[in-house]
């Protein structure tokens, strides 16, 4: 078995020093590393960790191994990996299968090569492992304990497969976790997509408008960052209480047909195919950008994008601007994949604490349970949340109040009314 495939060994001491900085803002997972290491909970457990190859996952890949594990490393997105962590990993003798721009070819090969460590446990980002697994390694499913899946778009498809009988395995949906989802997704997402925008493009947001397509918890997040920078927002909603919230919280909504002449700036984070599509990029201004935080680059059709075009050039790095037929240019980031990663460093460590966090406990989880799950998709257990939440609120020296007996006694009695 081919040890690693990383772009550039010699990477592996900048991006020690990188891990080293985002651990030190990491200190929930910092003490569950600890409790790993003196208990090792996950002796003689393999792991497949298909995740963005970021500072903050080679913390949560140290915690894992500090638990016993044996981790084999692979990119859950061809731009999302950061180098020099995959040189760091690899420097320490882990299974590590990432470079940032691999090809589709090269991506699939990467995933193909760290599940012939044959995995107890996946983990995921976008649910590719797992996919392959069923699709193709569908005898190593007898050996695999569960796994946990780490995006709103993974777990879409993990509770299609469940819902058709198809899931060969239990998997816990860590994205869903209160302590993930409500922070990572709003916080993190809404913060490094416009870090990555303006990296790429020096977009000023003030006074622009600037078109979220999708308002889940990401697209919360977008948009309140980007009308914190002065952008005027417009949302696009298919789910009608969310476009009702959307409204009442302040934004404009409409659908993407009125709002495509209007928008200086497209963010899509809707989880789903081709919302912005050739009808779309028909109606929209000169110089209109087009950018995704999503997972998966499907949600701008950039096959019809190319159809449409005269001509493309990159005119800087991870900007492409395409020329329509009428004279007007479209600029499309990052190929159309993850923003916040492809242009910039993704979450900020304080958010992936609790994110990464969820995930090795509930790792820990499946390994002490995973044979008697059922072949479904299961929330992060209610103590696992709670007790982040807690570790989070000490490391951050905040104190919350306690019930009294009385109150306990009201809120869990029947009798006690007006």
């Amino acid at each position: 078995m081919q040890k690693s495939v990383v772009k550039d060994p010699g990477l592996a001491e900048a991006g020690e020093k990188r891990i080293e900085w985002a651990r030190r803002h990491m200190p929930v997972l910092d003490s569950i590393k600890a409790e790993f290491e003196h208990g090792k909970p996950l002796e003689g457990i393999k792991v497949v960790a298909c995740l963005h190859v970021t500072v903050e996952t080679a913390n949560l890949i140290t915690a894992l191994v500090a638990g016993g594990a044996e981790v084999a490393v692979t990119g859950s997105n061809p731009l999302s990996t950061q180098d020099d962590v995959a040189a760091a990993l690899a420097g320490r003798g882990l299974h590590v299968y990432a470079f940032r721009g691999e090809n589709d070819k090269e991506y699939y090969e990467c995933i193909q090569k760290a599940l012939e460590i044959r995995p107890n446990v996946t983990l995921d980002d976008g649910a590719d492992t797992i996919a392959i697994v069923h699709k193709e390694h569908r005898d190593m499913a007898k050996d695999i304990l569960g796994g946990c899946e780490e995006t709103t778009t993974g777990v879409v498809r993990l509770r299609a497969m469940a819902n058709e009988g198809a899931l060969l395995y239990p998997v816990i949906a860590v994205n869903d976790a209160e302590t993930k989802m409500m922070f990572d997704n709003r916080y993190g997402t809404g913060q490094s997509t416009l870090h990555g925008i303006m990296n790429a493009t020096n977009f000023l947001f003030a006074g622009k408008t600037v078109v979220v397509v999708g308002y889940g918890w990401t697209g919360r997040g977008v948009a309140l960052r980007a009308r914190g920078m002065g952008a005027n927002v417009i949302v696009i909603e298919v789910e009608p209480r969310k476009a009702l919230e959307a409204s009442m919280d302040g934004y404009r909504v409409m659908s993407m047909e009125k709002a495509a002449p209007l928008g200086d700036l497209f963010i899509t984070v809707s989880g789903d195919i081709n919302v912005i599509r050739d009808e779309h990029f028909a109606l929209m201004k000169d110089q209109a950008i087009l950018s995704n935080s999503g997972h998966f680059n499907v949600e701008i059709d950039i096959p019809a994008l190319e159809k449409m075009a005269t001509s493309k050039v990159e005119v800087k790095e991870n900007v492409t601007e395409y020329d329509m037929p009428n004279g007007r240019r479209l600029y499309l980031l990052g190929e159309g994949r993850l923003i916040n990663l492809a242009a910039a460093y993704g979450h900020p460590p304080e958010v992936m604490d609790m994110s990464f966090s969820n995930q090795s406990l509930s790792v820990r989880y499946i390994v002490e349970h995973g044979r008697g799950m059922e072949r479904k998709v299961y929330p992060v257990p209610a103590e696992i949340d709670r007790r982040v939440a807690e570790l989070k609120l000490a490391s951050m020296g905040l104190k919350i109040e306690k019930l009294t007996a009385q109150q306990y006694e009201y809120l869990h009695s029947w009798q006690m009314g007006t």
